[in-house]
């Protein structure tokens, strides 16, 4: 049984993003509480849904929370209702105290809550992570890996591994992450400052796309692999992650090495125009739109029958090689050249029928992108 007092602003942070872990719907109940453990040196909260694990710690010497520790012990509340009491309380500072029938006591000013609790030891143990083959990296430096590439994984659960962004780590410094859905490809890379040991794995999109709304005032992390679960931790949170089982196509041999024709365009002259292309398109049966390029001119088209077409020449900085018309979806299109930002863009084709890929035209980087074309009579 225990009881503490502290801020609830303070609490309620923590409290949320371990909330981001706990299951909505689970066959296992007890998945949708969160677990608090008070010891001599702090709070733990733990959330998970069996595929995600978040554990957060306030430490009893971090004055911003304004602890005051009266008795140890540890229990499982609902996550949810428990973040919807905590973040209505009236006053800075609040009291949990668990009374003999596991229900606890949560005062604040003149508000008194008494929530039901479940024995903490009905809680899973959560996975072991082994520090031994562990990377530090700057949060943006993996948060930026993780949005150049995640937007092109597959929302289709019918390839599990294709859900996921493959990570690969060779030489002992070189980070790549790659992710497709078999339509389009995006890969980037960067090089560690430390060596690491090799290794090759596959995590969801979906959780990855989560560490940056988790460590959100970390400038570094740690990261942690083992057999099957990957883990991010921060002075005080630890992220887990399920790794996705099976193994990642080779990537590598889908991105040509030699073209037939190249056009460098400004990256956000051509998203607008590919935006603007798209906006019949998208309204009618096939959302496709088509490129037409020739020594001359770049034209851009749109079409559906059912509406109306549309057609512009695009502005480009430079063109070399043979004539080609290729059709696209508008889509994948807009994604890549969103990720690239603003800049010079290279854009590189094969074949009406092969898969072409973008580039930055005035930086020499590992960021490359691959859109296959769409085929029409």
């Amino acid at each position: 049984m225990f009881q503490v007092t502290l801020n609830h602003s303070y609490f309620l942070a923590s409290l949320r993003t371990t909330l981001k872990a706990v299951a909505n719907k689970t066959t296992i109940p007890v998945l949708t509480g969160i677990k608090i453990e008070v010891s001599a040196h702090g709070i733990q909260l733990t959330g998970s849904n069996a595929d995600i694990s978040i554990e957060t710690f306030i430490s009893l010497e971090d004055k911003k929370a304004e602890i005051q520790i009266i008795e140890h012990g540890a229990i499982i509340l609902e996550g949810k209702i428990f973040a919807n009491i905590v973040s209505n309380l009236p006053e800075k500072l609040f009291t949990m105290e668990v009374m003999e029938n596991k229900q606890v006591r949560i005062t604040s000013g003149k508000a008194e809550f008494f929530v039901n609790g479940i024995d903490a030891e009905n809680y899973p143990i959560l996975p072991s992570v082994e520090n031994k083959n562990s990377i530090k990296l700057p949060i943006e430096l993996i948060t930026q890996l993780i949005e150049e590439t995640a937007f092109a994984v597959s929302t289709q659960e019918s390839r599990p591994i294709l859900t996921g962004i493959h990570l690969s780590l060779t030489d002992n410094k070189k980070l790549t992450a790659v992710a497709t859905d078999s339509h389009r490809l995006s890969r980037q890379a960067c090089f560690l400052t430390t060596m690491v040991e090799d290794f090759e794995i596959t995590v969801s999109g979906k959780n990855l796309k989560e560490l940056s709304s988790i460590f959100v005032e970390e400038e570094n992390i740690e990261v942690h692999i083992n057999k099957n679960q990957i883990a991010f931790e921060s002075s005080g949170i630890r992220y887990y992650s399920r790794l996705l089982e099976g193994n990642y196509p080779e990537t590598s041999r889908l991105i040509p090495s030699e073209f037939n024709t190249e056009v460098i365009f400004k990256s956000c002259e051509l998203l607008h125009a590919v935006e603007r292309a798209s906006l019949l398109s998208q309204e009618g049966k096939n959302n496709v739109v088509r490129l037409e390029i020739t020594a001359e001119q770049v034209k851009i088209f749109g079409n559906s029958p059912e509406i109306g077409k549309v057609e512009e020449e695009l502005e480009f900085i430079s063109v070399d090689g043979d004539s080609l018309t290729i059709s696209f979806n508008p889509d994948y299109m807009k994604a890549a050249l969103k990720a690239f930002g603003d800049g010079e863009i290279k854009l590189q084709f094969v074949s009406p029928v092969r898969p072409f890929t973008l580039k930055r035209a005035s930086v020499e980087d590992d960021f490359v992108q691959l859109v296959t074309p769409v085929r029409t009579n």
